[in-house]
């Protein structure tokens, strides 16, 4: 069961969105090169994961950051 606190279920998803759209990707698109990693995030829960809505695991941002050459630390806003 998804943790929420305050409404907000991850800090990261601002930042990648704004990392996913350097890199010109659409959602889809980012969906896609996360399956070559073993990991299955659909478009919408992309979405969802960008504005919030939706937790992201361990391994999903660690997938995130190696699909989009971001590191943890820039998608944690450190």
């Amino acid at each position: 069961m998804a943790r929420i606190i305050d409404g907000v279920c991850n800090i990261t998803g601002e930042r990648i969105k704004e990392a996913r759209q350097k890199a010109r990707l659409s959602q889809k698109a980012l969906s896609e090169k996360l399956e070559t990693q073993a990991v299955y995030v659909c478009r919408g829960s992309v979405s969802r994961i960008e504005s919030g809505e939706r937790t992201v695991t361990d391994i999903e941002v660690d997938a995130i950051s190696k699909a989009l050459y971001v590191s943890l630390d820039y998608l944690f806003g450190r």
